[in-house]
């Protein structure tokens, strides 16, 4: 009966105004969770340029995405380089970490990463990754000890990489169960603890979802003999839908759930009990482009 917590840290905005807010809901509610901090150049505004896409486009119109992340989100190093998040925030970092939460590298640069992996060498990802990790680093005293691919967007390269990390586990995909990935038919050391359940922006304006009916919906998804992995972002229930994931944890709480930082439940998970699996590039209904799923 537990909820692995992930919280998605991807941009200005969301670590100066939406970490904070966390950090109390999280500690009025005696929980620990798991932080996955953006840390380099805020270069968001960058994806406008997929409104040229209908799906895209589709899917700002459905989440109202002007009114839910401002246009100082969605116009970041549009027009001129992405300010510093790590520079300009580095007190909402200090402060998760202060707060006993785990602290994971989601990414140097959002944008630069979930738009480029696929083209990426294996040099220019190692690179990102230790810029990510220098810079956690500093700012909190300790190095990070997992990983959260930005959109679910991995590739058999970047998970080569990452091994040279030692990073307690990876949450690169999507999937059901805690697995080994296999990359060229070698079984890699660092499982990947994917997101099993959707995201905000994935069920709101679908089959009659709204702010209303949004937690039900979600408790819904919840499976008691499961494994559940919530990622929820700072942008979103950080800020704007703040009361309503004060809601969703009362609600869930009241159910019986707990909920913990995705590491504890690698610990508490049995090696042997662990699956071995390949990920595969596939899309998935309410969000645009592909990701990295778990295989069979």
């Amino acid at each position: 009966m537990q909820i692995g917590l992930r919280i998605d840290v991807d941009t200005l905005r969301g670590t100066r105004l939406g970490v904070p807010e966390i950090c109390r809901i999280l500690k009025e509610n005696d929980i620990r969770a798991s932080f996955f901090f953006s840390v380099g150049p805020d270069n968001m505004g960058r994806h406008l340029w997929r409104l040229l896409r209908p799906a895209f486009l589709l899917k700002m119109l459905r989440t109202r995405a002007a009114s839910l992340y401002g246009w100082d989100i969605l116009l970041k190093g549009t027009f001129w380089p992405g300010p510093s998040i790590a520079g300009n925030a580095r007190r909402a970092i200090e402060q998760a970490a202060r707060d006993g939460h785990e602290i994971g590298l989601h990414a140097w640069d959002h944008h630069g990463w979930q738009a480029g992996v696929q083209k990426m060498s294996a040099a220019r990802i190692h690179s990102l990754l230790n810029q990510g990790v220098d810079t956690i680093l500093a700012l909190t005293g300790s190095k990070p000890t997992c990983s959260a691919a930005p959109a679910w967007r991995s590739t058999d390269t970047a998970l080569l990489e990452k091994e040279k990390f030692s990073f307690l586990y990876n949450s690169d995909c999507r999937g059901e169960s805690i697995f080994y990935p296999q990359v060229s038919g070698e079984t890699l050391k660092t499982p990947q603890v994917p997101t099993t359940l959707p995201t905000y922006d994935e069920l709101i304006g679908q089959q009659g979802v709204t702010t209303k009916n949004y937690n039900e919906h979600l408790l819904a998804a919840l499976q008691a003999d499961r494994l559940n992995i919530l990622t929820i972002h700072a942008e979103v229930e950080g800020i704007v839908h703040k009361a309503m994931f004060e809601d969703f944890i009362k609600l869930a709480t009241g159910r019986g759930y707990s909920f913990v930082p995705l590491g504890q439940i690698v610990t508490e998970t049995k090696k042997g009990a662990l699956t071995l699996a390949s990920m595969q590039e596939q899309t998935i209904p309410g969000r645009e482009g592909w990701l990295s799923i778990q295989g069979s």
